[in-house]
């Protein structure tokens, strides 16, 4: 993989995740539920804003940690937690150069994703780029579109496939879909 921007990669990353659509399930309970997803693409021409209440990189330690409120902002795409810390390969550039090759990123501490109507929650989560999956954690992983809601507790994303499994882990998912927002022909 070739050197990417550190903020191309972090919220790319955001914006895969958050193409998830409630709409692809078929039963109200169940033990594990898998849809495919539309990842959603990064436009270059929007600016990415990143704040956080501190910024510490470690450019001898491949990583940089933001910590407190983080929030990365582009167009209608906001992701929110405690924590971000974003991994990048040794030799692969530096952070503090604006341009390093990302190996993943770990978000955690009331993780929240939302772009347009779509909305999802989790304790933590990781996007492992090498891979191109995207894993979210917690004790209730939340995904909803206006009123249709799917919950579990492990949701995992083949980026590159657009495959979604969201897992029960012990429990079973439920899922409430909304008659009213299925589209009619």
């Amino acid at each position: 993989m070739s050197a990417h921007s550190f903020l191309n990669y972090s919220i790319a990353a955001a914006l895969l995740f958050l193409g998830v659509s409630p709409l692809a399930a078929t039963s109200a309970l169940a033990q594990e539920t898998k849809s495919k997803i539309k990842g959603l693409e990064l436009s270059n021409d929007s600016p990415i804003q990143i704040e956080s209440d501190k910024l510490e990189i470690k450019d001898p330690e491949s990583k940089a940690i933001f910590t407190g409120n983080v929030k990365v902002v582009q167009g209608t795409t906001t992701l929110q937690a405690g924590n971000m810390v974003v991994f990048y390969k040794k030799g692969g550039g530096a952070i503090s150069s604006g341009n390093a090759d990302i190996d993943r990123i770990e978000v955690s501490q009331k993780v929240f994703l939302q772009s347009g109507t779509q909305q999802a929650t989790a304790d933590t989560g990781e996007f492992n780029m090498g891979a191109q999956t995207l894993v979210l954690k917690g004790k209730q992983v939340v995904l909803s579109e206006g009123k249709n809601v799917f919950t579990g507790c492990q949701l995992n994303v083949q980026m590159a496939t657009g495959e979604a499994e969201l897992q029960a882990c012990g429990g079973r998912v439920q899922i409430q879909l909304d008659p009213k927002s299925q589209k009619t022909n």
